[in-house]
């Protein structure tokens, strides 16, 4: 069963030295499909940037938090309790260094990963059972630490490919509130076999 509404977090550093970097993946994610919903963040509250939207007949919350990533779960929390959502209309989109630049997967639940902003959000909700569309940004190159690596800019190639990687995130949110998780998890992740 879907509910309304729906809260979909991008996760991201605020400012603008953070808003093109790697770790800003999920932040650019809802940049992208609040464009494509003709909305933009123009609401403060709970420390997070907000819009709501309608999508496949669901109300959407779009929101940013503005706490930095280490604390994102102050954000997300205040969020779930205030609007009393269940943590299957949580979806989480983040960046992921474990994944290949540009590979997207969706879980209904899972660990942290050692992504701080996801620890916080498990921390803050007492459960890691929520879904989460994870955005691949590939491993550090050579001996590079992947805390410097994930606050760099995408390079320029890697920006021209983002479009078209964001669309099928789009594409996946659009499955998960029209078909729920199942249907949004059999698009976005590639067969296992």
């Amino acid at each position: 069963m879907i509910h309304d509404p729906l809260l979909l977090v991008g996760l991201g550093n605020p400012g603008r030295d953070y808003k093109r970097t790697r770790h800003n993946a999920g932040f650019l994610l809802l940049d992208h499909l609040a464009a494509q919903l003709g909305v933009s963040f123009t609401r403060l509250q709970f420390k997070a940037l907000l819009t709501t939207a309608r999508l496949e007949g669901h109300k959407l919350i779009l929101a940013k938090p503005q706490t930095y990533m280490n604390l994102s779960g102050q954000s997300v929390g205040a969020l779930m309790k205030f609007y009393k959502l269940p943590p299957e209309s949580l979806l989480v989109a983040y960046d992921d260094v474990d994944l290949p630049f540009g590979t997207l997967r969706m879980r209904p639940k899972g660990g942290a990963g050692g992504h701080k902003g996801m620890k916080s959000i498990i921390e803050r909700l007492g459960t890691q059972n929520f879904p989460r569309l994870r955005i691949g940004i590939g491993r550090p190159p050579g001996r590079m630490d992947a805390a410097d690596y994930v606050l760099q800019q995408f390079s320029a190639d890697e920006q021209d490919a983002l479009p078209a990687i964001f669309d099928r995130g789009v594409e996946a949110i659009r499955i998960f509130a029209a078909s729920g998780l199942d249907a949004a998890m059999n698009y976005v992740n590639p067969d296992v076999t």
